[in-house]
């Protein structure tokens, strides 16, 4: 889908192209400023704008600068203002900071944006809740009464979508927020771009590939999603890479927590983690009193999202389980509740923080993106499914997309990415990356034109950043120098 027309050219972008970056300090060295980018492309002088925040960390070495390094955090829903605000430099090799003044932004409708997304339902339980006989929602719901709670729940977070952020609802996605990464370019007076995402920051990098591949110099894809796949294998895939990844963090856990492993063997974690499934759906397991007990669901969000960084995060898990099995499941609690210094995207953030909607843009960008079928059945079809292929890993990636069912439309479909002209784009997969599968880092590479993949070994979600000297080696000399990975490399 490259742009039919040099878009820097055309006269009713140019007041946008043309803009000048106001920086200012920021703290801690940082430089802050605004982007101004159209509501709607299609009509770029209707007066209707996005104003995107825009953050700077000038290259260490001023004197041996090659440009600006734009990354993308993922999400869909990571600030990268706030990314780079909150210690997220110290993910970038010593060489890329040196050499590329690092820049992040939060795309349109997020964070800081102005306007953003709002998806805040009324007042009601949320969902997963308890149901109206005072049971919590199932994690998978097998009766029609069940079902049809699921979809309501889906319908009424769609229904509330709609009522606050209707005006914006249409211009979110992926192909308009490439658009405004092109301006983004342009305006911090780069003939090519320089680009690193991780994550969903992956498919905004191909999106954008697709339509300006002669503008790109370099482009890093950490945890790359597969732009073939649609709504139900994108679905089953991650279904499969959280089991994969849950079942690593067994065989794993002595040589990365050690002593605090809440079994003595892999198999006994395996069981452990079974047996307090199966008494959250039976019999909800007790925390701290009478009042708080633990549900299938808190206990499937605790493990899950316990999966994205095993470094900071198997810990703190493995001394839950622990006392989960002891009979106090209050740490398991404590560890589905939402951390606002945590995105589960790329590197970690923290601190003061503009207003956090990630849950809002995750849901309106994915939704729009990708096509959903309307008719309930096919959602209830693949749950089925994704249960006897992945057991209880399967329920909440298919549940999470009911809520696009009525989603509007929006231009893109599943294809594979055929950016004709794009220079070598490098690929990093890891091999137990529970969200966006190895699988995907390889059908990427090789959908790109000259696409080079490089292999982390190892657990966890992305690569880039997590202090593996071979990645960060081999990321930075691409970056600064255009050194091709060689054929099968891996770290």
């Amino acid at each position: 889908m490259p742009a039919t027309t040099e878009p820097a050219v055309r006269p009713d972008l140019a007041g946008y192209y043309g803009q000048q970056a106001r920086w200012s300090p920021c703290g801690d060295g940082l430089q802050c400023a605004a982007l101004t980018v159209p509501l709607d492309y299609a009509q770029p002088g209707s007066g209707q704008t996005f104003t995107l925040p825009l953050v700077k960390h000038p290259a260490d070495d001023p004197a041996r600068r090659i440009g600006s390094l734009v990354f993308n955090p993922g999400g869909p829903g990571g600030s990268g203002v706030e990314t780079l605000k909150s210690g997220g430099l110290d993910s970038f090799g010593k060489q890329a900071r040196a050499r590329f003044d690092i820049i992040g932004f939060d795309p349109r409708g997020v964070a800081g944006s102005q306007p953003a997304l709002d998806c805040t339902p009324p007042d009601e339980p949320a969902n997963p809740g308890p149901t109206a006989s005072g049971t919590p929602a199932p994690l998978y719901p097998r009766t029609p009464a069940e079902r049809a709670a699921a979809l309501a729940d889906a319908d009424r977070e769609a229904a509330a979508c709609k009522a606050r952020s209707a005006g914006i609802l249409p211009h979110v996605g992926t192909l308009d927020a490439a658009r405004d990464l092109d301006v983004l370019r342009a305006v911090l007076g780069d003939d090519k771009l320089t680009y690193l995402g991780w994550s969903y920051g992956t498919y905004l990098g191909t999106i954008y590939g697709e339509q300006f591949p002669h503008r790109v110099r370099a482009m890093v894809l950490d945890g790359a999603v597969d732009p073939s796949l649609d709504w139900a294998g994108l679905a089953l895939r991650q279904a499969k890479g959280f089991q994969r990844a849950v079942d690593d963090y067994a065989d794993r856990c002595a040589a990365v927590v050690g002593q605090a492993c809440p079994a003595g063997t892999p198999d006994g974690i395996r069981a452990l983690i079974t047996d307090l499934y199966e008494t959250a759906a039976r019999d909800s397991a007790p925390a701290t009193g009478p009042e708080r007990r633990l549900d299938q669901n808190t206990l499937h969000t605790a493990i899950t999202t316990s999966m994205y960084s095993p470094d900071s995060q198997w810990q703190p898990l493995s001394e839950a389980l622990g006392a989960a099995r002891r009979g106090n499941a209050a740490k398991l609690i404590a560890l589905a509740e939402p951390d606002p210094g945590h995105h589960d995207d790329g590197p970690e953030t923290g601190g003061d923080q503009a207003p956090d909607n990630s849950d809002a843009a995750l849901t309106a960008v994915n939704c729009l993106d990708t096509p959903y079928p309307a008719d309930p059945q096919a959602y209830w079809d693949l749950l089925d499914r994704a249960h006897r292929e992945a057991g209880v890993f399967g329920a909440g990636s298919v549940l999470s997309t009911l809520t696009c069912r009525t989603w509007p439309a929006g231009p893109l479909k599943p294809h594979r990415a055929t950016p004709a002209g794009l220079p070598p784009v490098l690929v990093v997969g890891t091999t137990g990356d529970p969200a966006t599968t190895y699988e995907e880092a390889q059908a990427l590479a090789a959908q790109l034109p000259g696409g080079m993949l490089l292999t982390y070994r190892g657990p966890g979600h992305t690569a880039y950043g997590r202090g593996n000297a071979c990645v960060t080696d081999a990321v930075d000399a691409y970056l600064v120098g255009l050194v091709p990975v060689r054929a099968g490399g891996s770290c």
